[in-house]
C-alpha cells in the first residue's frame, strides 16, 4: 500500500530495498574486517613502509562511502496530489505541476515508469520499478487517476 497523507500519496521502491540494505551493511563490515589485516610491512621490497592506524581507519571510511552510495539507491520517491507530482529519483528530482504532464506511462520492458510532458520530453519515475509488480501497477494507475481529476476540474 502507498503512504497516504492529506498531501496524497508517497510511493517508495520496495525490493530494492531488500538488495541494497543487506549489501551496504555487507559492504561496510567487509572494509572493517579487512582494515583489520592492515598491519605491519606494507609488501614493498627494500621499503621500510607499513600499514598504520590512518590506513585502517581510511579502509573503514571507504566502507561507510561505498554502503552509503549502495543506499542512495533507496532515495527515489513519487509524491503526488491534486495539484501535481513531485519525483526524486537517485540523482535529481522534479516538482512538476499536472498541466505540464501528458501522460503516465509505463511501457512494456521499461525498467520504470515515465511521466510524459507537454513538451515531449520524458521524466523517469524510479519509485515505481518493474520489479515491484503489482505495487508499481498500483502507483502508475493512482497516478493516472490524479492526472485524470486534474485535467477533468
Amino acid at each position: 500500500m502507498p503512504s497516504v497523507s492529506d498531501s496524497g500519496v508517497r510511493y517508495r521502491p520496495k525490493k530494492i530495498r531488500w538488495v541494497a540494505v543487506p549489501l551496504a551493511v555487507g559492504l561496510m563490515v567487509f572494509f572493517t574486517v579487512i582494515s583489520f589485516g592492515l598491519t605491519g610491512s606494507a609488501g614493498f621490497q627494500n621499503s621500510n613502509a607499513s600499514f598504520q592506524r590512518g590506513d585502517q581507519l581510511a579502509m573503514i571510511g571507504l566502507g561507510v562511502l561505498l554502503g552509503l552510495g549502495v543506499l542512495a539507491f533507496c532515495r527515489p520517491r513519487v509524491t503526488a496530489d491534486d495539484e501535481g507530482v513531485h519525483v526524486r529519483n537517485v540523482i535529481g528530482g522534479y516538482d512538476l505541476p499536472w498541466a505540464v504532464v501528458r501522460a503516465v506511462r509505463f511501457d512494456r520492458n521499461s525498467a520504470w515508469a515515465h511521466l510524459e510532458l507537454e513538451n515531449d520530453d520524458q521524466v523517469p519515475v524510479h519509485a515505481l520499478q518493474a520489479v515491484d509488480k503489482d505495487y508499481a501497477v498500483d502507483g502508475v494507475r493512482t497516478l493516472r487517476a490524479l492526472h485524470s481529476a486534474s485535467h477533468e476540474a
